[in-house]
This record gives structure tokens, C-alpha cells and sequence, in this order.
């Protein structure tokens, strides 16, 4: 909790853009979804770290070109000085894309000249008559997709182009060549596949800080289980990593040696500790959104929090147990339960759908007011300042 910065968001006093950037590196990424029952993901993971966080200081950030989006854990926005050690992925994307990209030629060559003749673009500059299957349409089916859009995606994801804003829900596209400072392209060009991928595997463990090798995800690299353990076995022998072993599992994780007796230390306090948190006035209640960097391992939360979570959007809504949007309640260091929002600005309410603890968590009429009174202030710092609960 303390490396993934949720034992204490930060004041409000000092909200900006430099201290969210401050923030992205130290979580070493922020994962983006558009989904929004109550503002989308990265700002809900931003708000729950910093207190006064606006979403204009996400974007602002990223049209001056101090992060960028790509692929890490999933979509995520990543500090710009790593952008030399994607290149791997993104020739991997490139190969993959090629044929495609060709295929539909001459718009995605259109898209490109009109990016360098006239600068950054939003999505509604592109327009094409021609319809294509996009990336998520049944290709049995008639085609939907504008071709300038389909070309739009193709590029981005290959890092022909890139995002470098948003006006609304309209993303603002330009070349990459044109918007990544000239000595991080260099790095990326000049940068081996080995180096990149020891530089990758570090990123992921800082970000991660508690990790196995089952995780598929594992280094946000394409690694097979075996080539995953031997990336752990060699970061042991040179000293980088550490093996833990955690009561009642039979399978060990891993930490960066450097954070080894920090973890002992949190676990040797954290039993007598917790009961406490839940029970004194001045708990620290946060909600998390569904993709967290504490929430990425729906392994490790089982495992070491005890806490099953799956994110239900994609659950038919009759078979839904706690809700399409169920955000974990964070009480100190201990997950208690899960909230389920919607965010209504038509009436400026925040309807709380679902207010649910964990069977194992002792519900005290202290903790009922912490966290009502933290739904309170969530609703606050997302615009709102009534709540229903229904």
C-alpha cells in the first residue's frame, strides 16, 4: 500500500500537474479505460492518491508531451523519458500490423500526409465514406467502421502516430516523429532488445512491488512460463530480487531486494495495526476503480488480502453479485468491501447502488460513518454533492 501510495493521498495544497506526473512515475504507469459510471479510470486512480486532482491536469500533461500512451499493462499513460524501452513492443505491434496496415492502403498514407502537412488533428478531421471492418466487428457481418478511423487505430497502435491530447471524447492524433522528443527517438533506435527487455522486466517489478511468475502479464512482456522463471531466477543471482515466503501459500513471491525489510517490517505491525485502522475516527477510506495498479492481479489480492474481486461489466447484469461498477473499499491497509457508483451530472447526484462489506469485517457504528462520510467526499471530488442511496 505505501509503494502503490495509498496510505496517505496527498493534500490538495500542492494539486497540479507536477505532482501527477511525480505520481505516474513513482506508479511507474496509469492504466486508461474509457468507462465512466462515474469518471474514467485514470482520474479515479489519480483522485484516490491526490486530493484536489483535476482530470484537466492528466491531459495537460499529456499534450505537453511529458507522458504518452501505449501499451504496458494494458492502455496506460507512461512517463516520456520510458519511451526507449518500448521500442520491442512496439516493433512487435508494427510486424504484426504490417499487413493490415497495407491492406487498407491509400488512407492510412492519407492520414499520415495530412498529420504532416497540417500538425496535430482531432478523430472528426479524418472522414472516409468507405466503411471497413474495424477491429472488434464481426467480419461475417456488413462492415461499420470508417476506413479513416480503422487507419487511425492501425497507426496508433504501430506508433506511426500517437495521441497527444483529448478535446472532449475526440482524440487529438500526431506523428510520432513529429511529437516524441528527438533524443528519446534516438534512444529507441540505438537501444538492443536485450537492454530493453532487463529495463521492461524492472519497470514492471517497481510497479508491482509484490509478484509471481504465473502472471501472464508478467513484464508486460510475451514471455512463456518458463522463460518468466528464468527472469526471476536470474534477477535473484544478481541480487535485484528477493523470494518471500507468505504464510498459508505454498508458491512464493517476489520483491525488489530493496523493499525486502520494509515488507518484514509492515508485517510485523500490520496485524496489531489493523483493527485499529477500522475502529479510529480518522480511518483513511479510499475507493479504488476497477483497474487500480493495486487491483492489476486479481491473484494476488486472493492471495495476500483475501479478497476475491472481478470486475462485472462484462457479466450479464442478472448474474451480477455485486455490480457493473463495484469499486473495493480501501480502510487503511485492509480491503473491507465494495461500492457500486453512478455518477448522474444531469442531476447532480451520486447514486450509490451497492454498499457491501466483507463477512469478516467487524461493521462498527464508527466505521459506518468513515465511510459514509468518505462516499461524501468522493462524491465532492468528482462534482456532485448530493448521494442516494438506493
Amino acid at each position: 500500500m505505501e509503494k502503490q501510495l495509498l496510505l496517505a493521498p496527498r493534500s490538495n495544497n500542492n494539486a497540479g500537474c507536477d505532482q501527477v506526473l511525480d505520481i505516474i512515475r513513482r506508479l511507474e504507469c496509469l492504466q486508461i479505460d474509457p468507462v465512466a459510471a462515474v469518471r474514467a479510470n485514470q482520474h479515479l486512480v489519480m483522485s484516490a492518491r491526490l486530493k484536489g486532482y483535476e482530470p484537466s491536469f492528466l491531459n495537460d500533461l499529456l499534450s505537453d508531451h511529458k507522458v504518452f500512451e501505449y501499451f504496458a499493462n494494458a492502455a496506460c499513460m507512461i512517463p516520456m523519458e520510458d519511451y526507449p524501452l518500448f521500442e520491442p513492443t512496439r516493433a512487435r505491434i508494427r510486424e504484426r500490423l504490417s499487413s493490415a496496415i497495407e491492406a487498407l492502403q491509400p488512407v492510412p498514407e492519407q492520414v499520415m500526409d495530412k498529420l504532416r502537412q497540417e500538425g496535430a488533428l482531432p478523430a472528426r478531421a479524418f472522414e472516409s465514406d468507405v466503411r471497413v471492418h474495424g477491429y472488434w466487428e464481426n467480419t461475417n457481418a456488413a462492415a461499420k467502421t470508417k476506413a479513416t478511423s480503422h487507419a487511425i487505430n492501425l497507426l496508433t497502435d504501430s506508433a506511426h502516430i500517437r495521441i497527444v491530447g483529448r478535446e472532449g471524447n475526440q482524440r487529438l492524433f500526431d506523428l510520432t516523429s513529429h511529437s516524441v522528443p528527438e533524443q528519446l527517438l534516438k534512444a529507441a533506435g540505438e537501444m538492443g532488445i536485450e537492454e530493453a527487455e532487463r529495463r521492461m522486466l524492472l519497470k514492471y517489478f517497481r510497479a508491482y512491488r509484490v509478484f509471481e511468475p504465473s502472471d501472464s502479464r508478467f513484464g508486460w512482456l510475451r514471455y512463456s512460463a518458463a522463460q518468466r522463471r528464468d527472469a526471476v531466477k536470474q534477477f535473484i543471482l544478481s541480487g535485484i530480487l528477493t523470494e518471500v515466503e507468505v504464510e498459508g501459500l505454498k508458491h512464493p513471491y517476489y520483491v525488489l531486494s530493496s523493499d525486502a525489510e520494509r515488507v518484514l517490517a509492515h508485517h510485523d505491525t500490520a496485524a496489531e495495526e489493523q483493527e485499529q485502522a477500522l475502529e479510529a475516527e480518522a480511518a483513511d477510506i479510499t475507493f479504488l476503480p476497477p483497474l487500480d495498479n493495486l487491483l492489476w492481479s486479481r491473484k494476488r489480492l486472493e492471495d495476500l488480502f483475501h479478497f476475491e474481486y472481478r470486475w462485472e461489466i462484462y457479466t450479464p447484469a442478472v448474474k451480477r453479485k455485486y455490480g457493473y461498477y463495484a469499486m473495493p473499499i480501501l480502510a487503511g491497509d485492509r480491503l473491507i468491501g465494495r461500492m457500486d457508483p453512478r455518477l448522474d451530472r444531469k442531476e447532480n447526484v451520486l447514486k450509490v447502488e451497492l454498499l457491501h462489506f466483507e463477512p469478516d469485517v467487524k461493521i462498527s457504528a464508527q466505521l459506518r460513518k468513515n465511510v459514509k462520510r468518505a462516499v461524501k467526499e468522493f462524491a465532492k471530488a468528482n462534482g456532485v454533492v448530493k448521494v442516494i442511496y438506493n
